[in-house]
């Protein structure tokens, strides 16, 4: 009797010792995981830009006068020659020495123009015949199987950059021979012997729409007084401003795609300038912000991108590093420790903290150059609870 009391005794605290032991252990910690794969993996800078017409002319008052109604509305289609405006000079026009200055001044200053527009068709030339030849011999060599894919298609992308260039150019060329016509019509108004009463007929110098009417009502205006803009809908770029810390990854080439801009599926696009100086801004936290506008070139047919108007906003996602096999893990996994990076990995239910040497950095993916293997597990979105050597649990 004595030794079976002792015997249910000792077994009873066994169990009651069990018992405390299973409630004093701590619980595994429910996390979630993902495994170390290998695979594509792309590096993108993405920020919101705007669409913008690069070809834009700002019609001024090229003297002193009473304007008249100006009829046109934005949207509406001008030709070359077409007349935006209608001036009335001023009564006395001999007697206004002041105005016949601004307007010498103005012919002197439009025949600069011109000259170093000329000067910048003549590069712009030279440049696109260099490219045309360099993409005629790329295309040999291509068919050839001589040249990479890729290098093939920066090739092209850069004879399309020149040819760009080029349009630039001869636009601001137009536009400066057409300033030089209308500075001195304006200036005939202060020569002895000129209709004076008549009206004076401001005229678009290109084909183009009009953008928008600065100065619509009639009423008195000075010289250079800006009444109208007119553009080219069918060159858009877009600019996007990005960190410059980002910035300095971008170049002239890079593909990128444009999104949320209201169509149905995203377009194509070129990085085709990096502007090399920053300006600051202010975010909407009141954080100042070094940023540095990003110059882009659609790509493709205009009537893919027609709905798109200047001004327009979308979102602009530029790849600037991209492989196709890399050992990756979700960006979230990664902690800092110390001066590196760190990742928990499970082994044996427990997490276990691991230095890492990390590469480029995608959206949800980051590369891992060492201190991993594929298939291995990771945690991802380690919190305060999870310490090395904690006991975890995950499906």
């Amino acid at each position: 009797m004595t030794w079976t009391y002792r015997f249910a005794t000792l077994a009873i605290a066994l169990l009651l010792l069990a018992g405390v032991v299973a409630v004093m252990r701590p619980r595994p910690v429910d996390v979630e995981v993902a495994r170390v794969v290998r695979g594509p993996l792309d590096q993108k800078v993405v920020d919101t830009g705007r669409a913008r017409i690069r070809e834009r002319y700002t019609v001024s008052a090229p003297m002193a006068g009473t304007l008249a109604r100006i009829e046109l509305h934005e949207g509406d289609v001008v030709e070359p020659g077409a007349v935006l405006a209608r001036l009335l000079p001023l009564p006395s026009p001999l007697l206004d020495a002041r105005s016949r200055r601004v307007a010498e001044q103005r012919l002197a200053s439009a025949m600069d123009t011109q000259r170093q527009a000329h000067a910048t068709v003549t590069r712009a030339e030279v440049a696109a015949d260099n490219a045309r030849r360099e993409l005629a011999r790329a295309e040999t060599l291509s068919k050839e199987g001589a040249m990479p894919p890729a290098q093939f298609d920066q090739t092209a992308s850069d004879a399309r950059m020149r040819e760009a260039e080029l349009a630039s150019a001869r636009f601001l060329e137009k536009v400066a021979t057409h300033d030089i016509e209308q500075a001195k019509a304006a200036l005939e108004r202060f020569t002895p012997g000129a209709h004076s009463s008549e009206q004076f007929e401001i005229t678009s110098p290109v084909h183009g729409q009009v953008l928008h009417v600065v100065h619509k009502s009639e009423g008195v205006v000075e010289p250079g007084a800006l009444l109208i803009e007119v553009g080219d809908p069918e060159a858009l770029e877009l600019v996007v401003d990005v960190l410059s810390q980002d910035a300095v990854a971008v170049r002239p080439g890079m593909v990128a795609r444009i999104l949320h801009w209201g169509g149905d599926r995203p377009l194509a696009a070129k990085v085709r300038r990096v502007e090399p100086s920053a300006f600051t801004h202010t975010s909407p936290l009141g954080v100042e912000e070094q940023r540095v506008n990003v110059l882009l070139d659609l790509d493709g047919p205009p009537e893919s991108w027609r709905p798109l108007g200047d001004g327009f906003a979308a979102d602009i996602e530029i790849t600037v590093w991209s492989r196709p096999d890399v050992l990756q893990v979700p960006t979230s996994a990664l902690f800092r420790q110390g001066p590196g990076w760190a990742v928990f990995t499970v082994e044996g239910g427990r997490a276990e903290a691991r230095s890492v040497e990390v590469g480029h950095r995608g959206p949800l993916q980051t590369e891992i150059l060492s201190g991993l293997k594929p298939d291995e597990v990771v945690v991802v979105h380690p919190g305060a609870s999870v310490r090395g050597g904690s006991r975890v649990a995950y499906r």
